[in-house]
């Protein structure tokens, strides 16, 4: 299996932005994490960060028909970008939104999002462990 992971804008800057929010551990710890547990699981996985929505997009055109499935962050994209929503349901592989904090306890303006409306699965607020989650799901269901 074979699996894309996206992470949206902001997100490099894990382990500095927010920590009472986001954690302490940094963008390498997630991909670090991320590469272990796709090892364990047997699973080939890409990761993929910008904070350029273009870029996004972009990357995830190219999994069509290279890919399985995907995990996003979107980040902040999320609650406004249209454009990812319909970018991942063109492509239709399966596709699992993760949130590392509970945005549906954050500001209400988080509690909507675009991106969901295209994805199999969204999960909030379990920290980093919520990327393993995914690739589990689309392990067992895809």
């Amino acid at each position: 299996m074979r699996i894309l992971v996206i992470n949206g804008p902001n997100l490099n800057l894990l382990g500095l932005r927010e920590p009472e929010i986001y954690g302490s551990a940094t963008y390498e710890d997630l991909v670090n994490y991320i590469d272990t547990a796709a090892a364990r699981l047997d699973i080939i996985v890409e990761c993929f960060q910008s904070n350029h929505e273009g870029a996004i997009i972009d990357k995830i055109h190219e999994a069509y028909r290279r890919k399985d499935g995907i995990v996003i962050n979107p980040g902040g994209y999320a609650h406004t970008s249209i454009a990812l929503m319909d970018a991942i349901s063109s492509i239709t592989l399966p596709t699992v939104e993760v949130h590392i904090s509970d945005i549906m306890s954050r500001e209400e303006f988080r509690h909507f999002s675009y991106v969901s409306k295209a994805c199999v699965k969204s999960i909030c607020g379990q920290g980093i462990a919520g990327y393993v989650q995914a690739l589990e799901y689309l392990k067992d269901n895809c």
